[in-house]
């Protein structure tokens, strides 16, 4: 495809003024007025022979398998003419709306090989993305033509929960001891499941003292114990329109699903079972926990599948059904978003009869926009009026979060980039304390 560029459009219309000029200054000079645009046109068609053909033009793109939600990367085209023409090409990607749209790339052709262009792809949602064409286009020598190619691609890209947290996780706790010390080691007295019994050395805990088997062994020997385990966790997951609100470039939904694959890491090297739950207007996924390392390609495919839902969350129906589905006493990782103590009325009693029973924690994201609006010096009367409204928004989420925690209810209120480790340490802690 050949367009003309403004320099060709600039060279033809100034032949309307030269005419002008010409036959004002001398009519019979008016033969050089056709001879400019014979000149003109001749040189607009050589410009278009010239120029690198797109036929000559050899295109591969290389698309990356699957992007990780949040984490950009970049996919690969390499260019190589078969000829020595070496314009400088631009180049722009179309894709859809679950990727950013990449930023124009302009690269001069390499003189000694190929020429590699990278584009940054960046997802904003999970799910199936689609990269649909790469547009080419470059000028010909005299740069009044532009020669264009589009290559339809039209290849579909898998967006996943963002793994990588999860891999720099398993290097943390490569060892499974690692979760209850620094070092591999049994510790004494930390937890309520019998595990050896060991001769008393003075430092230890006398009333860790076995008197029935000491008597037995005439010496003193003490119990050991460590940190009981099996127990049954359960992710849910809030997928109603609040979690759908983007923060820090990523949903509220993707913060939690990508912190709740973190946890799930870390509880299944703990020896622990877990489960995803996901609701909304109704109940949208369940599945069962399971333990075993082995099992997290499970979770990480159920949280893949917790889609993005327009609904308003129905926290009776939820939650009354979550309930309903265990049949003992579990962990409750509840992720989920509210707005007032006004809509928050039916969370709260529901979260209460939920924790009646089993363990619950219940996570939300700090909205940075609401500090800075309610921090900010008002400049105005209107941003004034917002700064009000805004300090009344974070008052009444410290009320819902404080009757929560007098319900006996764990609450994590963090920002978007702590609630991964914030959600590992209270785990941790639990286990610590054997609160489950």
């Amino acid at each position: 495809m050949i367009r003309p560029t403004p320099r060709a459009v600039a060279v033809f219309g100034a032949g309307i003024p030269l005419a002008f000029a010409v036959l004002l200054a001398d009519p019979d000079l008016w033969p050089y007025v056709p001879a400019y645009l014979f000149l003109a046109c001749f040189a607009l068609l050589a410009d278009a022979a010239l120029a690198l053909s797109p036929a000559r033009l050899n295109v591969q793109v290389n698309l990356p398998p699957a992007l990780y939600i949040g984490v950009p990367e970049d996919f690969l085209v390499r260019l190589e003419p078969a000829s020595h023409r070496r314009p400088e090409v631009e180049l722009l990607c179309d894709v859809d709306d679950n990727l950013e749209q990449p930023a124009r790339v302009k690269a001069p052709l390499s003189t000694d090989g190929a020429t590699q262009v990278a584009f940054r792809l960046n997802a904003k949602r999970r799910g199936k993305a689609r990269v649909e064409r790469l547009w080419l286009r470059w000028l010909g020598p005299f740069g009044l033509v532009r020669r264009l190619r589009i290559v339809e691609l039209g290849q579909e890209i898998a967006v996943t929960p963002n793994t990588q947290a999860v891999k720099h996780t398993a290097l943390q706790f490569a060892d499974h001891m690692a979760l209850f010390g620094i070092k591999p080691q049994r510790q004494q007295g930390e937890g309520s499941e019998f595990e050896a019994l060991r001769e008393y050395v003075p430092g230890l805990d006398p009333r860790s003292i076995d008197w029935k088997h000491s008597a037995r062994h005439h010496s003193l020997v003490c119990k050991e114990f460590r940190s009981e385990r099996n127990h049954q966790i359960v992710l849910a997951f809030d997928t109603g329109h609040l979690m759908s609100e983007p923060l820090e470039g990523l949903t509220k939904l993707d913060h939690a699903v990508n912190a709740g694959l973190q946890l799930g890491y870390v509880s299944l090297r703990a020896g622990d079972r877990i489960g995803v739950y996901g609701f909304d207007s109704r109940v949208r996924q369940f599945s069962q926990p399971t333990g075993g390392v082995g099992t997290f390609w499970r979770l990480q495919r159920a949280a893949s599948e917790l889609d993005y839902s327009p609904d308003e969350t129905n926290f009776t129906l939820g939650l009354s059904s979550l309930a309903a589905r265990l049949d003992r006493r579990s962990l409750i990782i509840l992720q989920t978003e509210f707005v007032d103590t006004v809509t928050a009325e039916l969370m709260l009693e529901n979260v209460e009869r939920l924790a009646g029973r089993h363990l619950v924690v219940f996570v939300c994201l700090q909205d940075p926009q609401l500090a800075a609006t309610v921090g900010g010096e008002p400049a105005s009367l209107n941003s004034l009026a917002r700064s009000v409204i805004a300090d009344e928004f974070l008052r009444e989420r410290r009320v819902v979060l404080e009757r929560l925690r007098r319900l006996g209810v764990h609450c994590l209120d963090v920002k978007a980039e702590q609630i991964g480790p914030a959600l590992i340490n209270r785990y941790l802690e639990i286990k610590r304390r054997e609160l489950i």
